[in-house]
């Protein structure tokens, strides 16, 4: 897998940055790179004996099996490894990125390197994940599906949570530009039903689109689409108790059998209640 950084997934990027399949030769720069991160990061959430607990666990020899069996990659800028991510089937493990180089996006990217090979084989992904990566998890339409205890010893223990997304298996370019799309599903806190219309419009890695009916009198979004289709926007309308909603929302496209899109919807109100709900809508 030989993954350079482009444009279009946010990066200026100049060819000196490539996502790799790690070799056993790069084991011992995983391992460190691992170990600081877990060793800066994870102290401000989780007591001395968690930290060590994830020391043991993401130590050499595991990581070497996992390179073994192809299961790791590593981001490199400028030769130097800065990021690293495995995965097997559809669970995505140790996902570090060096303290230094942090909010930069390169978390985000190593993330759409490893969705994008699981989709080649699932629908779903899965991970577990610690207490500083929940919120980024949930803005990529991670929801959780359980919580887990691990028994770190006698006076300690490990909560965490397991969290699952839904992933597009087709891969295929997907352009919504003049597409029009009806609510099929929504949950019970959201304000529109079968009756709305979507109205979308695409340029580049750019979507937006306006919408009416039912409860809502005049909506709006505006976001961002990713080389796989799956989008990522903020939305605001205006509904018939004359109330300003807004929210924001992450959607997964699946191709039907007919040839038509189908939208998988996570969305969150960020206005009153500030509720979460889920949809499906499809395209007419």
């Amino acid at each position: 897998m030989d993954i350079i950084i482009h444009k279009e997934y946010g990066f200026e990027g100049d060819g000196r940055m490539k996502y790799l399949k790690a070799i056993k030769d790069d084991a011992d720069r995983i391992y460190e790179l691992g170990q600081q991160t877990i060793l800066t990061i994870y102290p401000r959430y989780y007591p001395k004996k968690v930290v060590d607990f994830f020391c043991d666990l993401h130590n050499k020899q595991s990581i070497l099996e996992d390179i073994e069996n192809g299961y790791v990659g590593m981001l490199i800028e400028q030769g130097h490894i800065v990021g690293t991510g495995s995965y097997r089937g559809n669970h995505i493990t140790r996902v570090y990125v060096l303290p230094k180089f942090q909010r930069r996006g390169y978390g985000s990217y190593i993330m759409n390197c490893l969705e994008r090979e699981i989709a080649k084989n699932n629908n779903s992904v899965y991970l577990e994940s610690s207490l500083s990566a929940c919120r980024l998890y949930e803005s990529r339409g991670y929801k959780t599906i359980k919580h887990e205890e691990y028994v770190v010893d006698d006076n300690t223990v490990l909560i965490y949570e397991v969290m699952e997304k839904c992933i597009s298996v087709n891969n295929s370019f997907i352009n919504y530009d003049g597409k029009c799309f009806r609510v099929q599903k929504n949950t019970e806190d959201g304000e529109v039903n079968d009756e709305p219309f979507f109205l979308y419009h695409q340029k580049e890695d750019i979507v937006w689109a306006s919408y009416h009916g039912g409860m809502v009198k005049k909506g709006f979004l505006l976001g961002t689409v990713s080389n796989n289709g799956e989008m990522n926007f903020y939305y605001q309308h205006i509904n018939d108790k004359k109330q300003l909603r807004i929210g924001k929302c992450h959607s997964v496209p699946y191709i039907l059998e007919n040839g038509k899109i189908q939208l998988h919807e996570s969305w969150e109100w960020l206005d009153m209640k500030k509720t979460k709900g889920s949809s499906i809508i499809v395209e007419q």
